[in-house]
């Protein structure tokens, strides 16, 4: 971050951080309220994160806090400046967009704090926001280009057909999905994430991501969703959406990927569905014939809900320094230890501590909320660093933020 703010844009930043904790989540609910009245930018979002207890609301309280608390010293939100990056250009949200944030936003401070909200206050913060804001379009600007320049890349949405759906569980379906116009597709890095767009029909478009779930290959990607009770996009793709659907899709995205030339050890840590970019990890791994020592531990609840059990086990056959741990909370009768699970119950720190190389490996994790909430906090608590703990987390990580 070279950009620099006045020292007194700093000052009012700092003063004000007190009424930010206090009325945080008024603000940016009021926020949202002004800035989806425009249905262009509305439907840039995905709307299923503004449910579930106003998740996202909380979020971007929590960040603009963090940001008031830490205006001294950025640099320590440069990686979530990153995630944040990753995620507007799989959205395509451009620089013109930002204007309406920041009209939204000064007027729900003036809303919320009323005549507290002085102009020196709202001046200051505006300053505040659009020195992020630049930020962000710099490097959004960056990620763009790269993406477009790449073999195979493109920018916006490009129509892909369903080429093959397969079930791989009683909740999971994969879709492998081509290009319709039949040309090359970025090779991604393992661990990214796809963006959509769905027209489902009386509903606005619908924005969702999903982890691409096999190795790069420049022709398709694979995509492997778990069929949500109440999932509104979830259930249309695996009831509606057939092979030959036509689905619109953003490039691979992200910043939670396996690096190129990793050479420490490898522990790959999912739970349920969480078990997407793990695949994808693996089959790279795989592929590469690298010799790196990786360690796939999974946990599931049965045999009936774990998908790709045995494409996993295939990849590891006859492969020494790649090693599989399956978990079944309350696994079925039919469920045979040894063949389909090794462990009964849940995967905790003190086995991964056993039984994993914890004080030399990278972790990768994905999963649910509660699972990362243990796993990203027990980690570390257990001697790993910071830096070594990698996960990925859809929607506003409010609950890991606030941990």
């Amino acid at each position: 971050m070279t950009q620099t703010l006045t020292e007194a844009t700093k000052a009012i930043v700092r003063a004000t951080a007190p009424a930010l904790a206090s009325h945080g989540t008024e603000i940016t609910a009021a926020m949202y309220k002004r800035l989806f009245e425009n249905a262009e930018v509305r439907n840039l979002f995905n709307q299923s994160n503004q449910g579930e207890g106003g998740r996202q609301t909380k979020a971007l309280a929590q960040a603009i806090l963090a940001y008031a608390q830490n205006i001294d010293n950025l640099a320590v939100l440069t990686s979530a400046v990153e995630r944040i990056a990753q995620k507007h250009v799989g959205l395509h949200i451009r620089p013109e967009h930002y204007p309406h944030v920041a009209t939204a936003l000064l007027n729900a401070i003036k809303d919320v704090l009323g005549e507290a909200a002085t102009d020196e206050i709202l001046n200051g913060w505006g300053e505040a926001f659009w020195f992020l804001a630049n930020i962000l379009i710099e490097r959004e600007g960056q990620i763009y280009n790269s993406l477009q320049a790449s073999e195979g890349g493109w920018n916006g949405w490009r129509q892909f057909a369903v080429v093959s759906k397969r079930r791989e569980s009683d909740i999971i379906t994969s879709f492998v999905l081509r290009p319709v116009d039949g040309g090359a597709v970025i090779s991604h890095r393992p661990g990214q994430y796809l963006t959509f767009r769905f027209d489902i029909p009386g509903l606005p478009p619908q924005h969702r991501n999903y982890s691409i779930s096999s190795a790069p290959n420049a022709e398709s990607y694979r995509i492997s969703v778990k069929r949500e009770t109440h999932g509104l996009v979830s259930r249309f793709l695996h009831d509606q959406v057939e092979e030959g659907a036509v689905i619109e899709v953003a490039p691979p995205t992200g910043d939670f990927h396996l690096p190129t030339g990793q050479e420490r050890p490898v522990v790959l840590l999912s739970g349920g569905v969480g078990l997407t970019p793990m695949v994808s990890m693996l089959e790279t791994i795989a592929n590469d014939g690298r010799d790196v020592p990786v360690h796939y531990v999974h946990g599931a609840e049965n045999g009936r809900v774990h998908a790709m059990g045995s494409h996993v086990r295939d990849i590891a056959k006859d492969r020494e320094h790649l090693k599989t741990t399956i978990f079944y909370g309350s696994p079925h009768a039919q469920d045979l230890r040894g063949v389909h699970f090794d462990h009964d119950g849940l995967i905790t720190v003190e086995w991964l501590a056993r039984n994993t190389p914890i004080a030399e490996a990278d972790f990768y994790l994905c999963g649910p909320r509660p699972f990362l909430a243990v796993f990203v906090n027990g980690l570390a608590k257990a001697g790993v660093p910071q830096d070594r703990i990698h996960y990925e987390f859809f929607g506003p990580a409010d609950e890991l933020a606030a941990a």
